[in-house]
């Protein structure tokens, strides 16, 4: 008898093993343009290497103040437990590489033109060879979503293959599941337009061109889990969350994760590389009316070709006096930060226009890798004639913690207010370090009578009282 249990045990244990290590890797459609400037496996510690197809991208290089299209790599699959990959250089040999974000301390083993690493989690990642940042791989190893078990009145199912909707709306009515296979792509954009009670999951791919690929519109209760798409804007809708997803542009006005006029969204575990602004929170615009309120952002990696990581608080309709209150950045990975232009430069950027008060705002946990061009904060009461008609009533509250920067010098930071009775008030900033360096009112070396924002490159106007930095 015992020795049955013992075998018994024996045997449950080996299948936990293997469904708790599995990889998914669905091929791509015919018909779907490849890039083969790497070559991609990846397998379970004891199982077969299993091909991934690598996608080819558009990005944006900005040379000239002109956007030029690069090709870029991207490969994807599921997986649960633990994964090694591995990825082969094919278009250049490596003599140097990175890992990006740094921060996830991937380690890889270099074999000629050959990178071998393993994951332990779902992570989405940068491998550049030679510094070479256009022509790089972006790598999404995801977590592993079934196709849900709905009535089939409530399914709307795109499995694998092309979908070709001409680049065309396809409306999500209320009630509805969407489910789009990993090895499925959808030529047309996603509207959840008036809708309640919305789920758009799985890890396909939706490319409308050059439009955004899911649009969530004055719509209450929606989830979306898993896809890559060009942009993801939501705009005058509540309980919104968005997680595992990820998105990609190159053209103009290309900005990622968009929330306009909208309260409670959660949203985790989000990539962008964009040719704007990565994350975004708006008041009016875009026919969407009022304020926002309680905004959670989580686990983020960002790339911002052009313009901001992040960009708060900019329009809005003059005299609305609508107000951006109760927002938190938590976990956020700045891979790069590249803008020509000073009024639009910042990592963390709160332009504060259109009337609109901007408060109670956590940004914390950030590691930001690199700026090509740019400035760390960018936080003023602003009037931009070009998008305003007003500057903004102020900005208060706001807490940068565990802030670290790693790169080559930024241009100098802001922070301003507009005049006496549109202040920046109450700006916190605690344990921020600048390669290495960690900024505080009581940091040794620091001149008496130097300001500490003059530590870190930070210009401070008159219009600004409360400013603290703490360890």
């Amino acid at each position: 008898m015992n020795r049955l249990f013992t075998t018994m045990a024996l045997c449950l244990a080996t299948l936990s093993v293997s469904a708790a290590n599995r990889i998914i890797a669905s091929k791509a459609p015919t018909g779907i343009e490849l890039k083969h400037d790497f070559e991609v496996k990846a397998r379970t510690a004891s199982g077969e290497w299993q091909s991934i197809d690598t996608y080819a991208f558009k990005v944006d290089r900005v040379a000239d103040a002109k956007h030029n299209v690069e090709v870029t790599s991207v490969a994807k699959f599921e997986f649960e437990g633990k994964v090694v990959v591995q990825v082969k250089s094919l278009a250049q040999d490596i003599k140097s590489f990175k890992i990006r974000p740094y921060s996830y301390g991937i380690e890889a083993k270099q074999d000629g033109n050959t990178l071998t690493f393993s994951l332990d989690r779902p992570r989405y990642i940068s491998v550049e060879i030679n510094g070479n940042i256009y022509h790089n791989l972006q790598l999404f190893a995801d977590n592993i979503i079934e196709k849900p078990k709905v009535k089939k009145k409530n399914l709307m199912y795109f499995g694998p293959g092309v979908h070709d909707f001409k680049g065309d709306s396809i409306h999500i009515p209320s009630g509805k599941t969407v489910f789009i296979d990993n090895g499925a792509v959808i030529k047309g954009w996603l509207s959840t337009y008036g809708s309640r009670d919305v789920k758009i999951l799985g890890h396909g791919i939706v490319m409308p061109g050059h439009h955004e690929g899911i649009m969530v519109r004055y719509s209450k209760n929606v989830l979306i889990d898993g896809p890559l798409t060009t942009q993801l804007p939501i705009g005058g809708s509540d309980s919104v969350t968005v997680k595992n997803t990820k998105v990609m542009s190159w053209y103009g006005w290309g900005d990622g994760f968009n929330i306009f006029a909208s309260n409670n969204i959660h949203q985790e575990h989000l990539f962008a590389r964009t040719s704007d602004d990565c994350s975004t929170i708006y008041c009016t615009r875009k026919r969407y009316h009022g304020g926002c309120r309680n905004i959670t952002i989580k686990d983020f990696v960002m790339w911002a070709d052009v313009a901001h990581p992040i960009m708060i608080g900019l329009h809005s309709e003059t005299p609305e006096d609508e107000v951006i209150d109760n927002v938190q950045y938590d976990g956020i990975e700045i891979l790069e930060h590249c803008e020509n232009q000073i009024d639009y430069q910042g990592c963390i950027g709160i332009n504060n226009g259109d009337n609109i008060t901007v408060k109670n705002i956590t940004f914390q946990n950030f590691n930001i890798d690199n700026i090509r061009r740019g400035m760390l904060f960018n936080i003023r009461v602003c009037y931009n004639k070009k998008y305003c008609s007003a500057p903004g009533r102020g900005i208060q509250d706001i807490t940068l913690r565990n802030i670290a920067y790693r790169g080559s010098a930024p241009n100098m930071g802001i922070i301003a207010g507009y005049d006496q009775s549109r202040m920046v008030r109450n700006i916190r900033f605690e344990n921020l370090t600048i390669n290495g360096k960690l900024i505080s009112d009581d940091m040794p070396g620091k001149p008496r009578w130097y300001k500490t924002a003059d530590m870190a490159n930070i210009y401070v106007n008159d219009h600004v009282e409360g400013l603290t930095f703490s360890k």
